[in-house]
C-alpha cells in the first residue's frame, strides 16, 4: 500500500524517444528567459535515503533563484511549437499538460505571468532547461539546498523549520502565487518551500537499489510507501513527503502544483 500516492512500474517511466527542443537565443525571445542564478558551493550531506553512515557528495553548481515562471515558459513554447499543448506528443505529456492555459500561447485570465509554471511534465521541463543551456537539478542537489533555512545550511533538526514546510503542504493553491514571496534561504534561493513541488532529474532514483541500477530493474517497493523503511530519519516527515510524492510520478505526468527550476554546472 502506498502513502498518499499510487504505485507505478519503473518501465512506465522513460520512453526511448527523445523529445525535441529549439535553442532559445536573443533572436527568438521577447523576455529574459534565463533567470538569475546563484552559486552553490558543494559539500557532503547525509540524505534521508541511503547509508546513514556515509555522506553523499555534491559538486559546485549554479541554481536559479526562483522557479521557472509562466512568462518564461510561454516564451519557450512560442519558440518551440512542438511543446504547445495542442501539439505535444502524449508520450511526453499527459492530458493535463498546460490544461489551464486558454490556448497554446495565452495564459488563462487571472494567471500571473510571474507565478511558477505548473502542469508541465518532466520531459517538458528537461526540454526547457536544455533550450537555455541548463538542466534540471539532481535529487541530491535539490535536497542539499532545500535543507537550508535563512540562517544555516542544514536546518533539518530545526523543529520550526520543519513545521513551516509541513504547514505549506497543507495549504491550497500556493502555485497561483507570484515567485519571490517566500523566505530566502542562506544560499540566496527563494521558493524552495511554500510555492510548488519541483521536478528533479532523477526523480525516481532513490527507489532503485544500487544493486539493480546498472542491470535489471528490480521492482520491489518501487514507488511505494514501504520504501520508507530505507529512510535514515523517519522523524523528517517533510522530506519523506517529497520522496513519497516523487515516487508516485511518471515522466509524462503534468500536475497543477508541480513546477521546476534550472541549474548549470
Amino acid at each position: 500500500m502506498c502513502l498518499l500516492f499510487s504505485c507505478s512500474k519503473q518501465e512506465d517511466i522513460i520512453p526511448n524517444e527523445r523529445p525535441a527542443f529549439t535553442i532559445i537565443n536573443a533572436e527568438n525571445i521577447s523576455v529574459d528567459i534565463i533567470q538569475k542564478t546563484v552559486h552553490i558551493t558543494g559539500g557532503k550531506f547525509i540524505p534521508l535515503y541511503g547509508n546513514k553512515d556515509k555522506a553523499d557528495s555534491v559538486d559546485d553548481f549554479d541554481m536559479s533563484v526562483y522557479p521557472v515562471t509562466n512568462e518564461n515558459y510561454l516564451t519557450f513554447v512560442k519558440a518551440n511549437p512542438q511543446w504547445r499543448k495542442s501539439q505535444v506528443k502524449k508520450i511526453f505529456a499527459d492530458e493535463n499538460y498546460l490544461f489551464h492555459w486558454t490556448n497554446d500561447t495565452t495564459l488563462a485570465e487571472g494567471m500571473l505571468p510571474n507565478a511558477p509554471v505548473t502542469n508541465v511534465s518532466w520531459f517538458a521541463a528537461r526540454a526547457y532547461c536544455e533550450s537555455i543551456g541548463h538542466r534540471l537539478p539532481t535529487l541530491n542537489e535539490w535536497e542539499y539546498v532545500a535543507m537550508a533555512d535563512q540562517n544555516t545550511i542544514d536546518a533539518r533538526k530545526n523543529e520550526e523549520y520543519n513545521k513551516f514546510i509541513l504547514s505549506w503542504y497543507e495549504t491550497k493553491y500556493t502555485y497561483k502565487n507570484a515567485i519571490g514571496n517566500t523566505q530566502i534561504n542562506v544560499w540566496g534561493l527563494s521558493d524552495l518551500h511554500g510555492l510548488v513541488w519541483e521536478w528533479v532529474e532523477d526523480f525516481n532514483a532513490v527507489l532503485i537499489s544500487s544493486e539493480n541500477r546498472g542491470g535489471e530493474a528490480g521492482d520491489k517497493n518501487l514507488f511505494c510507501a514501504s520504501a520508507s523503511l530505507g529512510a535514515n530519519d523517519l522523524m523528517n516527515y517533510a522530506a519523506f513527503m517529497r520522496y513519497a510524492f516523487r515516487g508516485s510520478l511518471k515522466a509524462n505526468y503534468s500536475i497543477q502544483n508541480l513546477g521546476f527550476r534550472t541549474v548549470k554546472n
